[in-house]
């Protein structure tokens, strides 16, 4: 139980940490309405002014048939961050995708990677 009664949801997602600390943010997928569906990337955040909004990058390598080699590529993905969830920039975090929640942010943070 969270405080003033609200449940603490599981968002059915293994490997996750749920956090401890309660919060009142209606976009969060533990104490709030918002689901989790599609895709669990993992990333490293390099962006977090506060604003409940962050910035991951993800690195992944691509296959160049023509060259027949890799190449490695980044991706920056902008995420919701609850205020339960307690991360800072630097750390290596788990995000899952949502339905969306402003004009560029459809992922939410679910957990910090230990």
């Amino acid at each position: 139980m969270g405080s003033k009664g609200k449940l603490v949801k599981d968002p059915g997602i293994p490997n996750i940490v749920i956090p401890e600390k309660p919060c009142e943010d209606e976009n969060c997928p533990y104490h709030g309405s918002l689901r989790v569906r599609g895709m669990i990337l993992e990333g490293i955040l390099i962006k977090y002014k506060g604003n409940k909004s962050a910035v991951i990058e993800r690195q992944y390598l691509y296959y160049d048939s023509k060259y027949k080699r890799y190449e490695r590529r980044r991706s920056r993905i902008h995420a919701h961050v609850p205020p339960c969830v307690n991360v800072k920039e630097g750390d290596k975090v788990i995000i899952g995708e949502c339905r969306p929640i402003s004009k560029s942010i459809s992922f939410v943070i679910l957990s910090k990677v230990s």
